[in-house]
């Protein structure tokens, strides 16, 4: 299979600019798509407007394993697809947030099989299903994201004859310190599915480079990734408010300080190391954990160090709706995480203008610099982190200084919207060289 080359112009942290796609003539023949560069976009710049064969709207198909990813990681993008005129689908495992799909404007098929897990008589099943959607929608283009339905989609998008198959790499889920056999399994599976698609859109560097030898560089592009920061950016009044609010709500006094992770409760997000910090440091702050449990990804037992969440010296308060005012109310935000993809609680913590404690593990470094726009510290190494979040509970003016660069970052590199018209940018120029007969506005 052989694919098509993107735009690379784009700030490889998650910013772009408006584009203007030209055809030139390729050694052997190809067609290479070049974009010119322009200044960076504003944030609520128009998308595209793609439209078909004698302007009929496009169909585009987003593909995830569960509906969570949709609704989560994928809405901005999916507002933007709208917004652009699509008839926008979204394929997934049926779960809880159909219905807000459905209430945006997304059509949602589900896919009864598919399972987050590798399990080859449940995934024979769930491809089933796939090709028959695929056969029925008959999409212009097939985004797919996520391991598992990324290698799916491209293989069966290509052998559906889907016009446009675009894969986005969120994070490798394998890290240098993975068994021979894991990485081997990871890689091998993305370089095959790699293939089958027209482009692949990378959230990091890093992942890139990994791939290198077997997605051209033609083809490929580092377009990072954002957060919705219209939910953040609230009037400063509003924003005292919120906090006063919910830190009452939390027992939390106005001057004591409220250090918080955010993230599903498992052991790889360093929690255990997070429970010996936070014991350590205990008369100094309150230290929470904001999100649900995994029961598909259970801890280890003893992981959080006891059985209490208060006896280990981290409260534990599940999943909430309202992050907005929770990152509002917290002082310190850490993530002692062991592997990240790319942090979204870390974009929406920045975004938030909050000092931040992240692992020094691909996926979070690309937050901020340390000392510059957050601190960084070894996964695993319990006494860094205590080290970490003692210099930010006793040094007022080291948080605000690395609370106002993480905000300002995030302005700049963070914006999910220009994210969303990268893969926009991405559909048009395959369709130019494929020569289909696609009008851009």
């Amino acid at each position: 299979m052989t694919g098509t080359a993107v735009p690379a112009s784009a700030d490889t942290s998650g910013g772009t600019g408006n584009t203007g796609v030209t055809r030139t003539a390729e050694a052997g023949g190809g067609i290479r798509a070049q974009v010119k560069r322009r200044p960076p976009a504003e944030p609520r710049t128009p998308p595209l407007r793609l439209r078909g064969p004698d302007g009929r709207p496009l169909r585009v198909a987003h593909l995830t394993t569960v509906d969570t990813s949709l609704h989560f990681l994928l809405a901005t993008e999916l507002k933007v697809d709208l917004e652009a005129g699509f008839d926008t689908y979204g394929i997934s495992a049926p779960g809880p947030y159909v219905d807000q799909l459905t209430a945006i404007g997304v059509r949602h098929e589900p896919l009864h099989h598919l399972t987050r897990a590798w399990q080859p008589r449940a995934d024979a099943a769930a491809a089933r299903e796939l090709l028959a959607v695929l056969d029925r929608l008959r999409p212009d283009v097939l985004h797919t994201h996520d391991p598992k339905t990324g290698v799916l989609g491209r293989v069966l998008g290509r052998l559906a004859h889907v016009p446009v198959v675009v894969n986005t790499c969120h994070g490798l889920r394998t890290q240098a310190h993975d068994g021979f056999a894991k990485r081997a399994f990871v890689l091998g599976a993305e370089a095959f599915a790699a293939r089958f698609s027209h482009a692949e859109l990378y959230q990091n560097a890093e992942d890139r480079r990994t791939l290198a030898r077997a997605v051209p560089a033609r083809r490929s592009r580092v377009v990072g990734n954002g957060v919705d920061l219209t939910r953040f950016a609230t009037d400063p009044g509003d924003r005292a408010r919120t906090r006063a609010r919910l830190r009452a709500e939390l027992g939390v006094g106005p001057e004591e300080l409220l250090v918080g992770g955010v993230g599903r409760r498992v052991a790889e997000k360093g929690i255990g190391g997070y429970a010996e910090a936070a014991r350590s440091l205990a008369g100094k702050a309150r230290f929470v954990w904001i999100g649900p449990d995994d029961p598909d990804k259970p801890d280890k037992p003893g992981a959080h160090g006891a059985e209490s969440g208060v006896e280990s010296g981290i409260e534990f308060l599940g999943a909430r709706s309202d992050m907005p005012a929770v990152y509002a109310a917290l002082d310190v935000f850490v993530l002692p995480s062991y592997r990240e993809r790319f942090s979204r609680s870390g974009m929406e913590a920045a975004a938030g203008g909050l000092p931040m404690v992240l692992s020094d593990i691909r996926g979070c470094r690309e937050i901020g610099t340390h000392d510059e726009h957050l601190l960084l510290t070894p996964p695993g190494d319990a006494r860094a982190l205590t080290s970490a979040l003692d210099r930010l509970l006793t040094e007022p003016g080291l948080r605000e200084r690395l609370g106002a660069a993480a905000r300002h970052r995030a302005r700049a590199h963070f914006d999910q919207r220009a994210v969303a018209r990268v893969s926009l940018e991405t559909y048009a120029a395959v369709a130019r060289a494929k020569g289909l007969p696609w009008t851009v506005d």
